[in-house]
């Protein structure tokens, strides 16, 4: 059984017990959130597919916690010019483990 679910405008496929890093949400370690945003389901082998959402189904999930993804290095430089500017960037993730799916 699996779903593809609309979190914070981006999606994903998500089963049972999986754990998915979202972007970051405005909810503390450990509360329970659930995502009403589905646009497909399969169970049992009937895919169900939503026009544009499937109606009743719902992903029930416990956050974690909040982590930092890997860092970027974003480098820009224009040659025989003198000119280097080095930046990086770390994007903030919420860690999510997949409790339930029910259509």
């Amino acid at each position: 059984m699996y779903a593809i679910v609309n979190i914070a405008g981006k999606q994903f496929k998500v089963a049972q017990d999986q754990h998915v890093y979202a972007p970051k949400m405005d909810v503390e370690a450990g509360a329970s959130v659930e995502f009403d945003q589905v646009l497909l389901a399969e169970a049992d082998g009937t895919v169900s597919v939503g026009a544009p959402l499937v109606a009743g189904a719902k992903v029930s999930g416990k956050v974690l916690e909040h982590v930092k993804g890997d860092k970027v290095i974003v480098f820009k430089k224009k040659r025989r010019k003198g000119y280097k500017k080095k930046n990086g960037h770390r994007q903030d993730f919420t860690k999510v483990l997949i409790e339930n799916i029910s259509l």
